[in-house]
Formats: structure tokens, C-alpha cells, sequence
């Protein structure tokens, strides 16, 4: 047998003795302690936390001589040279084939002195092994990951190995719709359209993009609001794969010339996930979106959604008065329906009648009432409205205010001594106000009803196991204007980028919020007809926080970075 790299005649409690980050009495209660007699010392220091795994890492490359590699390096293995290595014994031996350079293949290993596993691997390889060392924890966590993404790629190579399908040239527009219905019913056309969605769901997805181009298919995942390419399907399962969606969401599969809507739930053992399907005709084929919203019930509390200090306290103050109305803002996608269902969570009990009206219902919440409108069938939200409001209701949830009829009944709930909640779409906070007014709400009847206006976007959080502190550049704070100022000097983070958050060093979203109670001030300035720009630079005098400070301070806090606040609040430059 032979290594790459020397064995050493030093124990490694006599070096950590030496190196004075140990006691000998502190040793020898570790090895007093060992549940495992196979247990390394290293692991079982970890263990009781007497060192961090990344101290034994660097102690064992020290003893060794090898090189770290780190979760970056193990994110960017090679699958071909990871394929090498038989999953039993990657995952038995905590170790991955990093690259194969000729006969030389380069290995991370979590425990160097397993040398019966590196001399099995060398044998079955026949491969002089280059040895790195690395977190044991990382290792486990890089394997996982990437065997489970080298068997969904083998999956969607046998399923497409067995399909011999015909694909429709450019502009025919008869399809036999016999041969198209059978071909969707294919075993593998099924399979490959059922890991589609599994692979979003595990995945975190909140869309699969299914996009027809020239000469192939593009399937693409968003996650933390990001699209991500995953699958390139070829052009020929075009027709197959958008039919196989189809069917799967009632929908018309000879109608290709025009946009079709449906949906479709996904059972799962644990929980449910509802999917809304939409079909849109391009130059190359119909695109298919399909938005996923997990209907296990609803349990976010409001202290998690990153609403902060005096914010806070306003916000919790509103949702608790007997009536008034409650409006939340932002673009669509920026988790305004997961604050409101926050409220509602945190209000509910068996003394008050909440109802809510919604399209789509995105989460059941329990103890609540919750109504689907269905344009289709004339169930708009205004005839929702008043139909729930001889419901006998103490709180109402309106989705969303789209016209002047909504917006007026909303109103008018809210001055007859409901507490109604709902999203409209503007900018921010005091602009919230102004549309309410565009859509003819008379001024004074908004600001007699409305006692809190919120706005808010969606941030992505720095991933917990790459983060890494740095101090930024004079020049890349640049782009945050005078709030620069606030970050001079200070540390702040970033992630490096590692297999948990495929390498975007962002795991995860949090939200910013601009929250502006309805003072006695702020009242006047809706009477007196003031405009949006005037309200806020007056609300800011009082103490309207920002979008953007919001956003500083979870830069300040280690929560998220300066390109996500800046690319969230580009329109906030007061």
C-alpha cells in the first residue's frame, strides 16, 4: 500500500498538547469519554466541544502535510471522477472524488488515517490517489448532494433513452390528437414530468419555467426568487412534455393557439402542494409556468418575518384594534399573502369570526374561514366581499384590492367596525395611500379608515454555512447613496458559496418593511389632498423608517448583503 501524503510518529493529543490549546487532563478526559472505541480522538473532542471541527481539520493538514479543501472546492467536484467512487463506499469512508487528472485522481477525506478505504479505492481505481483533507461534516453534506443530482441525471438519461417520439415541425398546426394523447400517457414521458416537479419540490422552487426555444427545451427552477437551469430537455418531447402538464391540470391539450390556466395538487405522505398551471403560445411553442404553493397549514409567526423595533410594535398595535384596515404593499412575489396570513395566525381564537377571500388560496389556516374567488364562475371579489360581510364577520382578508367596487367595500367594512387586511400593488408605504385615492376612494373616507400601511420587499439571507466577514470597499458602497455612511468601518457578510446554497452564498429570503402608522399628522396630509412625494418626506420627519434602512440594518446584522438591499429599494431614494 502506498500514500500520498506521510503518515506521522506524533500522536495527535501530543501535538495539541504542545500547541497549548489542550490540557493533558482535558485530554485524557476525552479519551475517558469515547462512546466508540473506533471513535477518532479529533471527533470525539468535537463532540463535547472542547475544539471546532474546523480546528481538528487544520491540526490533522498540519500532522499530515495535506492540503484543506473546502466546502467551495467540494461543491465544484467533477461528476465523472465522483461517479468513480461507488456511493456505499463514498458514504462508508466519508470521502469524495474531487477530479482525475490521467491516472491521478484528487480525493477528499474527513478522516485521513482511514487508510483501508484509500488503498480499496486505489486497488478498485487504479488510480495513484491525491489526498485533501476536509470537514468531516462537509463532506457528508457534498456527498449527499451531489450522488442524489449524479441519480437524478441518470433517471432523466434512462427516461430518455426509452422514449422514440416524433417531434411536430415548426408551424404545423394538425396534430393528431390520438397519437399526442397516447404518447402523454407513456410511462416515460410520465415519470420525467413527475421528477420535474419532485426535483422543485425538494429543491425549494417556487416556479418551474417549462420554455420552448429554436432548437431544444429549457427547464428552469426559481429559488430565493432566482431562476436556475436544471434540465435541457431535446426539442422532439416538446409537445409530449406541455401536453403531459396539461392533462395533469384539466386543460385543453388541442388548444395551442391560445393561454390556458389550470391547476393541480401533488400528494404528498407529510403534506400537500397545490400548483397553479399557465400556458402562454411563443414563436417556438407554448411555455408553461407552474407556480407551487405548499398547503400544509400555515404556523409562521410574526416575529420571524423580520419586522423590527418600533415597526414592530406598530404593527402589532394595528392588527390588535377591534376595526380599521390594514394594507400591505409590494411587487408581486414579495411576501405580502405570508405577512397577512402572519396576522391572521397571531389574532385568531375561538371568540372572533375571520374570514378571508382569495385567488388563489395559498395556505389553510386553521379556525379561518377562507373563501376562493373564482372570476370564471362571476365569484369576483367584491361579490365575495358582500356576501362575507352577511357573514357576520370580526376580521376580513381580501387578497387583493384591484378595482374602485373592492376598495370601496373594503372601506366601508373597515368604518362599520371590522378589522380588514389586504395587499395593493405600489411602491411603498405612503404610496399606498395615493392609490387607494386613484381607484376613488374619497380622501377623507381613506384616511378615516386605514390606520396602517406597510411596504415591503423580498431579501435573500447569506448562507449560515459559507458566511465569511469582510469590509467593503469605499467604492462598492457607493451604490447605497448617503446610507453608505452607516457601513463605513463595519464588518459585514457574505457567503463564499457552498453545495447547500449551490454556490449563490444566499440560502433562504427574509423581508424588508416600511411601516407607516396613520398618525393625527399623517391623516391631515391625506385630507388636505397632499401627493405621495409630500407625505413622505413628512412621514420621514416623524420617523418613517425606510425600505432602505430596513434593509441597512440587516446588512449591519449579518442577514443579507448590499447587492440584495440595493437591486430591493432601487426606487427608494429619499
Amino acid at each position: 500500500m502506498s500514500l500520498s501524503y506521510r503518515l506521522s510518529t506524533r500522536r495527535f493529543g501530543e501535538i495539541l498538547i504542545d500547541s497549548g490549546r489542550l490540557t493533558p487532563d482535558q485530554i485524557h478526559q476525552a479519551l475517558t469519554s469515547r462512546q466508540d472505541p473506533r471513535e477518532r480522538l479529533g471527533q470525539t473532542l468535537v463532540r463535547l466541544g472542547m475544539l471546532k471541527e474546523s480546528d481538528v481539520v487544520q491540526l490533522l493538514g498540519e500532522q499530515f502535510g495535506l492540503a484543506i479543501a473546502d466546502a467551495a472546492r467540494l461543491a465544484k467536484a467533477d461528476p465523472e471522477a465522483t461517479q468513480l467512487v461507488p456511493e456505499h463506499l463514498a458514504r462508508q469512508a466519508n470521502l469524495l472524488a474531487l477530479k482525475r487528472d490521467g491516472d491521478t485522481l484528487e480525493v477528499a477525506v474527513g478522516d485521513p488515517l482511514d487508510v483501508v478505504s484509500l488503498d480499496y479505492l486505489r486497488a478498485l481505481t487504479g488510480c495513484v490517489l491525491h489526498v485533501l483533507i476536509a470537514r468531516p461534516s462537509e463532506v457528508r453534506e457534498a456527498i449527499e448532494e451531489l450522488y442524489q443530482e449524479i441519480r437524478a441525471t441518470e433517471q432523466v438519461g434512462a427516461i430518455l433513452d426509452k422514449l422514440d417520439l416524433t417531434g411536430v415541425a415548426d408551424g404545423e398546426e394538425d396534430v393528431d390528437l390520438a397519437t399526442l394523447r397516447q404518447q402523454v400517457e407513456d410511462a416515460p414521458v410520465v415519470r420525467l414530468v413527475n421528477l420535474m416537479i419532485a426535483e422543485a419540490i425538494d429543491g425549494r422552487a417556487s416556479d418551474i419555467h417549462v420554455e420552448p426555444m429554436r432548437d431544444r427545451m429549457l427547464v428552469r427552477y426559481r429559488i430565493d426568487g432566482v431562476l436556475h437551469e436544471l434540465m435541457k430537455p431535446p426539442k422532439n418531447l416538446q409537445m409530449a412534455i406541455v401536453s403531459r402538464i396539461k392533462v395533469l391540470a384539466d386543460l385543453d391539450i388541442a388548444v395551442r393557439l391560445l393561454p390556458q390556466d389550470g391547476r393541480l395538487t401533488v400528494h404528498l405522505p407529510d403534506r400537500e402542494v397545490d400548483i397553479r398551471v399557465s400556458t402562454l403560445p411563443t414563436s417556438f411553442g407554448e411555455k408553461v409556468v407552474l407556480r407551487l404553493f405548499d398547503k400544509q397549514a400555515f404556523a409562521r409567526e410574526i416575529d420571524k418575518l423580520g419586522i423590527e423595533g418600533v415597526s414592530l410594535e406598530a404593527f402589532l398595535r394595528a392588527i390588535r384594534q377591534p376595526y380599521g384596515m390594514i394594507l400591505c404593499s409590494g411587487p408581486t412575489g414579495s411576501g405580502k399573502t405570508t405577512t397577512l396570513y402572519s396576522a391572521l395566525n397571531a389574532i385568531k381564537t375561538p371568540t372572533r369570526n375571520l374570514l378571508t377571500v382569495e385567488d388563489p388560496i395559498e395556505y389553510h389556516i386553521d379556525s379561518v374561514n377562507q373563501v376562493h374567488a373564482n372570476h370564471k364562475v362571476g365569484m369576483t371579489f367584491a361579490r365575495a366581499l358582500r356576501s362575507i360581510l352577511r357573514q357576520d364577520p370580526d376580521v376580513i382578508m381580501i387578497g387583493e384590492i384591484r378595482d374602485a367596487e373592492t376598495a370601496d367595500i373594503a372601506v366601508k367594512s373597515a368604518l362599520t367596525g371590522h378589522l380588514v387586511l389586504s395587499t395593493v400593488h405600489a411602491n411603498d408605504a405612503p404610496g399606498t395611500l395615493t392609490r387607494l385615492v386613484d381607484m376613488g376612494v374619497p380622501r377623507y373616507l381613506v384616511g378615516s379608515a386605514v390606520t396602517l400601511v406597510m411596504a415591503q420587499r423580498l431579501v435573500r439571507r447569506v448562507c449560515e454555512r459559507c458566511r465569511e466577514t469582510y469590509s467593503p470597499e469605499s467604492e462598492a458602497l457607493t451604490v447605497l447613496g448617503d446610507d453608505a455612511e452607516l457601513l463605513k468601518g463595519r464588518e459585514i457578510s457574505r457567503g463564499r458559496g457552498c453545495i447547500a446554497c449551490k454556490q449563490t452564498g444566499y440560502l433562504g429570503r427574509t423581508a424588508l418593511f416600511e411601516v407607516m402608522e396613520l398618525s393625527r399628522p399623517i391623516r391631515r396630509m391625506v385630507l388636505d389632498g397632499l401627493n405621495e412625494d409630500q407625505i413622505k418626506q413628512r412621514s420621514l420627519e416623524h420617523g418613517l423608517q425606510t425600505l432602505r434602512k430596513s434593509g441597512i440594518r440587516k446588512i449591519l446584522d449579518g442577514t443579507t448583503t448590499i447587492d440584495e438591499v440595493r437591486a430591493a429599494t432601487l426606487s427608494d431614494t429619499i
